[in-house]
């Protein structure tokens, strides 16, 4: 299982694509924990969870747990190997009868609360494994090995130039270490693919030209200038190590790791000639359940595929009838909602200049959202996270298959801040208009406070402090979109708030798009247009967008469908309670760590009787 499968699994040991973290937190679960069988289930989770990261290299460092006695771990990666997923597969086997050893009906409501994610959690991770090919694992439905969002070409390099720190020699022999599996892990990851190409499972023609482009951007380079010599040449020498090792991973990288992406762009280059133009997972084996599954896994609720469309198009109505007059007050008057904010964000006063000049100023911005949203927390959150999150453009090596935006937290150990990627290969997709709202989407008081607080939380074991569910997540990510609006951001700014409904609709026409693409078998095509014209967003954001929907059935459903049930949680809950409502306490349940959408109901419901009980 690679790094991302393992941090982004079905949450179990879900130690995802926004990793929690934060500076100086006890590596063991803290805490009370009552005797009998909730002292046995906290035992029994927290062995998990570091037999696990003994095979998950790349997780521990991620995390700032490759330290002291998991020192070793810095000298390894991940195995990519058909036998790792195989010995993943049997470890859930064994995990999931452990776990039922336990007596539920004697946990304390938090114990069983902690039982129920992680099971739910490990039944996932079986469920998916039932298809056997894709690089999904852990619960994870990603059907190709190879493509532009998924393999070891295009996540080690940005994970050693990232995560792994150079600053003693040790670190330096450990990345030297790692750079010495790379061509294995290639090797491992290309067999994969293989196997499955044999069984007509291989991602369609657009994608692996992309794949194509972003192989041969690492390819086709003196070995010096690669981020994977150049990165630690540039590190190497801050410390003072001087030039060897940069000379020897040069050697490395000509006379091993290239020869191993020569042998990647041989195969997906052959494979390309053969590629269907077919974008949905309908046209694999058994494609119709594999997508069902998919959307199971995303949304942790067993909407159907023409459920999911049908919500669509009702939201995309709602939302578009909401942006109307916002728009028409601003003198757009004609075409669609779609069309009108297309003209908007062609307009020179809403871009930045597409330079490095120009980018520097968005990054700027980004970081002065971010201050101003700070200021605002304490008038919704009790608790507040410890680390810092800083803004970063994307690598411009992955920046051409990457999303527009994503958080990767802090590792455990504190020793760098949590960071918000925004994707700059061209800023007229990035209209000023709508920054305010990914900012707050992805940074504060999105992600960056529901996966630092559950990660500071001391109610719950590790496990479930590093776990997560997409539905929960970006759920809540969306949901803080529109608190954002409701703490008063947008106030003097119409065009920021039609940038957040735009988002908004951005979320409601992937329930469509993606349904469309996987169930009823629309085209790359067909999707695109739709897209563009429902959300007004710029034509080269928006393919990304459908490409990305491609090789990661479902996922992009997950965030309205979340954002409904937050939505509606707290209305029901400000409803129940009265006067008794507060807004900061009905936030603390981010403290119980991300679960289920079902498994959040039933504990949002539990508090709120909770409440009205106490008087």
């Amino acid at each position: 299982m690679d790094r991302r499968s393992f941090m982004a699994s079905a949450g179990v040991l879900a130690l995802g694509a926004s990793l929690p973290g934060c500076s100086g937190l006890a590596l063991e679960s803290p805490g009370p924990v009552a005797g009998g069988e909730d002292a046995r289930l906290r035992t029994m989770l927290d062995r998990i969870f570091y037999a696990r990261l003994e095979d998950n290299p790349e997780g521990a460092t991620a995390l700032g747990l490759d330290k002291g006695e998991r020192a070793h771990l810095r000298y390894k990666l991940d195995d990519y190997s058909a036998a790792g997923a195989a010995k993943n597969l049997g470890r859930t086997e064994t995990e999931l009868s452990q776990l039922r050893s336990i007596d539920r009906s004697r946990l304390s409501a938090n114990a069983a609360v902690d039982y129920d994610v992680v099971e739910y959690g490990l039944v996932g991770i079986l469920e998916s494994a039932r298809f056997p090919y894709g690089a999904g694992g852990g619960g994870r439905y990603a059907p190709y090995v190879i493509s532009q969002l998924t393999g070891p070409y295009r996540d080690i390099p940005d994970f050693l130039g990232s995560s792994h720190a150079i600053e003693t020699r040790d670190d330096a022999e450990a990345y030297m270490s790692r750079l010495s599996q790379f061509s294995t892990a290639l090797d491992e990851s290309l067999d994969r693919q293989k196997a499955d190409a044999s069984r007509g499972v291989f991602a369609p023609d657009y994608i692996l030209d992309t794949t194509l482009k972003q192989l041969r951007g690492l390819r086709d380079q003196p070995a010096a200038q690669t981020v994977l010599v150049a990165s630690l040449a540039r590190r190497a020498d801050a410390a003072g190590l001087g030039t060897g090792y940069a000379e020897a991973a040069e050697k490395m990288v000509a006379s091993s790791i290239f020869p191993a992406l020569d042998r990647h762009i041989a195969t997906v280059t052959e494979l390309r000639g053969r590629a269907s133009h077919d974008a949905g997972v309908w046209r694999l084996p058994d494609g119709a359940a594999y997508y069902a599954g998919a959307l199971k896994a995303a949304t942790t609720t067993n909407l159907a595929p023409d459920e999911v469309h049908q919500l669509g198009l009702a939201q995309v109505a709602e939302l578009e009838a909401r942006l109307d007059p916002l728009l028409r007050a601003q003198g757009l008057t004609r075409g669609t909602a779609g069309e009108r904010l297309a003209e908007l964000n062609k307009d020179p006063a809403q871009l930045y200049p597409n330079n490095d000049e120009g980018r520097t100023a968005l990054l700027a911005q980004l970081n002065r959202q971010i201050e101003a949203m700070e200021q605002k927390l304490p008038l919704a959150f009790v608790t507040l996270p410890k680390a810092d999150v800083q803004v970063r453009r994307v690598p411009e090596q992955i920046q051409a298959g990457s999303p527009g935006g994503y958080y990767e937290s802090a590792p455990l150990d504190g020793s760098r801040p949590a960071t918000y990627y925004i994707n700059l290969r061209d800023t007229f997709d990035r209209p000023k208009f709508g920054l305010a709202t990914l900012t707050h989407h992805e940074a504060v008081p999105g992600h960056h406070l529901q996966v630092m607080l559950a990660q500071e939380s001391e109610e719950i074991p590790l496990i479930r402090r590093l776990g997560g569910y997409s539905a929960y997540s970006e759920g809540w990510a969306l949901y803080s979109e529109q608190l954002a609006d409701e703490l008063g951001l947008y106030e003097g700014d119409p065009l920021g708030r039609a940038g957040m409904l735009q988002s908004f609709l951005f979320r409601a026409t992937r329930l469509v798009v993606d349904s469309g693409i996987h169930a009823k078998r629309w085209s790359r095509e067909r999707a695109t247009d739709y897209f563009i014209k429902t959300t007004g967003i710029a034509r080269g954001r928006s393919q990304g967008e459908i490409d990305r929907y491609t090789v990661w059935p479902g996922q992009a459903t997950s965030y309205k469908v979340g954002h409904i049930l937050w939505d509606r949680l707290r209305s029901e809950a400000k409803t129940k309670l009265g006067p008794k409502f507060d807004l900061r306490e009905f936030h603390q349940v981010l403290l119980q760590g991300g679960m289920p959408l079902t498994i959040l109901e039933r504990v949002v419901n539990a508090r709120i009787e909770e409440k009205l009980r106490s008087g």
